[in-house]
């Protein structure tokens, strides 16, 4: 068993006022891939040092199965970690850079020579046992940092940022290799990135950290569609999600969000939650793709914009305008000619607005 477990924990670094990581409660399931993902200094490399034993928790209990690991030095913990940078011994080719771990724990040479070529073949690095750490490529050199880790049979496997060094391109292919290692090694993995593309296509699920606090745990498909709040919902989605203050109110016993001049009518399955905004400012969000086709314009559902650039990106233009002073994304299928700067009538698909309270920031619905 390789759950992980924050009972409480906090890490505060010497002569510091306030603690990184103010009160962490988390609980990650055996065999699961967990990302952890939010902007630079938000707690989540620290969180992950904390499990491989790097950094000391500072109150609290850190448990790797049922064993409380707050002094258990890193060698005893059964996890493997893999460092952004790979950390790759120059002077020794690729064979000796993946067995060296195992040597070091003075492993049987038959035994060691087994486990190398094994993860060779799985990673394909077979051809590349011979070869020095300057004659490979970041994603070579990636490949064999992965493969000193899988050796170890760990119970646990750490990745901070392990793809951040690499291209487009080879960030793409190497989300599917870690994906696929997870599949095969069949253990815990918990992976640290600020990418929220990887965090949305690799995670079982994500935690969402912002100021060492963790703001949402859930699925890809939660965090996207169901975010808890204001910070979750313009982090995860890229483009980000667009946000507008709108006033509730009701007229002839229907509800509306009132945009600027605009005055949209909010779905009868959402009022119960929005009853109490009425004469209430909220902010209301829209995805990028939440807005509907020229012909499904309608009065209650239209929003005056001047759209002033567009993208293409490939199947879909993405178009940058202007509701009154507010910035607006809206992603349209790139079909016909290309979109003109001008005024635009957009209609929003007012079934999958987002609410949020103004001052808590916290969803109010969905």
């Amino acid at each position: 068993m390789a759950s992980i477990s924050f009972k409480n924990v906090t890490k505060t670094y010497e002569g510091a006022t306030s603690p990184v990581v103010p009160n962490l409660n988390l609980e990650i399931q055996d065999k699961e891939f967990i990302i952890l993902v939010g902007p630079s200094g938000c707690g989540k490399s620290t969180t992950l040092r904390m499990i491989a034993g790097l950094e000391t928790v500072s109150s609290g209990e850190l448990y790797i199965g049922d064993r409380i690991v707050n002094k258990v030095p890193p060698k005893d913990r059964d996890i493997a970690m893999v460092f952004q940078n790979y950390a790759l011994y120059p002077h020794m080719n690729v064979y000796r850079n993946i067995a060296f771990g195992l040597r070091l724990r003075k492993e049987d040479e038959k035994e060691i020579d087994r486990r190398v070529h094994e993860a060779a073949k799985i990673l394909d690095l077979e051809h590349l046992l011979t070869r020095k750490p300057k004659e490979l490529s970041g994603g070579q050199r990636q490949r064999v940092a992965l493969g000193r880790a899988m050796v170890r049979n760990p119970a646990v496997f750490l990745l901070d940022e392990p793809l951040s060094n690499l291209d487009a391109k080879l960030r793409a292919s190497m989300r599917t290799e870690i994906a696929r290692l997870h599949h095969r090694l069949d253990i815990t993995f918990v992976y640290v990135t600020h990418d929220q593309t990887e965090a949305m296509t690799m995670g079982d699920r994500i935690v969402v950290m912002k100021d060492g606090i963790v703001q949402q745990f859930d699925t890809p498909k939660a965090l996207y569609n169901e975010p808890d709040n204001l910070f979750v919902a313009g982090f995860i989605g890229s483009p980000q999600m667009n946000f507008m203050d709108a006033a509730i109110q009701k007229d002839n016993g229907r509800l509306y969000a009132c945009v600027g001049k605009n005055k949209l009518a909010i779905p009868e399955f959402k009022w119960n939650a929005l009853s109490s905004y009425v004469g209430k400012t909220v902010i209301i969000g829209f995805r990028p793709e939440d807005f509907l086709r020229p012909e499904q314009l309608a009065p209650d559902n239209t929003l005056d914009a001047e759209m002033v650039f567009s993208e293409l990106l490939g199947a879909e233009y993405n178009l940058y305008m202007y509701v009154g002073e507010i910035r607006v994304t809206v992603a349209i299928p790139a079909s016909g000619k290309k979109p003109e700067p001008g005024p635009y009538k957009i209609a929003a698909n007012m079934n999958k607005a987002h609410f949020f309270d103004k001052e808590s920031t916290k969803a109010i619905c969905h």
